[in-house]
């Protein structure tokens, strides 16, 4: 699967539930391994294979470790590396809705502490530096357990994970939680239309026609709803993509300026040193020398 030839990304519809945190888990193969979205938010554990994470318009490497929590209506998936051995267990899982946090501060006011969080998970939110024992006893305990003492088990990882500064933010595409079904599904229509058109010219009123918008409207809707200017966005989802290719083969840097989409080497320079703070040549060789000390 690759993010070209990919879909809209599907609505998964959660049956009604009785419990605050859910627990799943799969394996590779697996048929929830698919770009899709839901109301819920999801704290997913990477514990075996390798491959790369899509979470709205952010693309990048994952391996066994990697903690990410997605927020509702945030498309997100991983697809294994070609040739990845089928495994029992890839992802381990714990699922929340908003509600069960937002009403239980009228009862439970220190709850308040995890809201910052969950408003940072509109953007996909990576924990850095975990300790991989600590995160496999922590999903193993609420795993195994059901009711009041699944909460009580999830609480103190929730609590640790709301009160780290080691993190940061994935996606520039930000859903709303108070947006309705239909605009959320109008963001998710140009954001696949851009991630599948990256390399080729795209103008906003493309983008606009294709949601059935004037100009003016999509440019301030587009804004309202990523807190991007579409352009911005194009050049994010580019420069996303020259990280991957920086990062995974050895194309001359100029090639990969124009395989992305931009027309100039100096604006590709330009816009990636805004965005990551470094030159193209130089996050090909951090990048190098992190592949180079990174466990499988």
């Amino acid at each position: 699967m690759s993010m070209k030839n990919r879909n809209t990304p599907e609505l998964e519809l959660i049956e009604e539930h009785v419990e605050t945190i859910r627990y799943l888990e799969h394996g590779f193969p697996s048929d929830l391994i698919r770009w899709h979205a839901h109301d819920d938010y999801e704290l997913h554990f990477i514990v075996s294979t390798t491959g790369k994470v899509f979470i709205g318009d952010y693309i990048g490497a994952y391996t066994p470790g990697q903690l990410i929590l997605t927020g509702p209506r945030l498309p997100h998936n991983w697809v294994c590396q070609i040739g990845q051995e089928p495994v029992e267990i890839r992802d381990m899982v714990i699922r929340f809705d908003h509600e069960s946090f937002s009403d239980g501060l009228k009862v439970i006011p220190e709850l308040a502490g995890i809201l910052p969080m969950l408003a940072r998970a509109k953007s996909g939110i990576e924990f850095l530096n975990l300790d991989p024992d600590y995160l496999t006893e922590a999903f193993q305990k609420v795993r195994d357990s059901h009711g009041l003492q699944r909460l009580i088990n999830a609480l103190p990882l929730l609590s640790k994970l709301a009160n780290t500064h080691d993190y940061r933010l994935l996606s520039t595409v930000q859903i709303d939680l108070k947006s309705n079904e239909t605009l959320q599904r109008k963001i998710n229509t140009v954001v696949d239309y851009v991630s599948q058109n990256y390399n080729q010219d795209i103008c906003l009123s493309d983008a606009a026609n294709l949601i059935g918008m004037s100009d003016s409207h999509f440019s301030r809707f587009f804004k309202k709803a990523t807190g991007n200017r579409f352009i911005e966005f194009v050049n994010r989802v580019r420069i996303s993509r020259a990280c991957s290719l920086l990062s995974d083969t050895d194309q001359q840097i100029t090639n990969i300026c124009f395989l992305v989409g931009f027309n100039s080497v100096a604006n590709f320079n330009r816009r990636f040193h805004e965005l990551k703070g470094v030159t193209p040549r130089d996050f090909r060789t951090q990048s190098n020398n992190h592949d180079e000390a990174m466990p499988y």
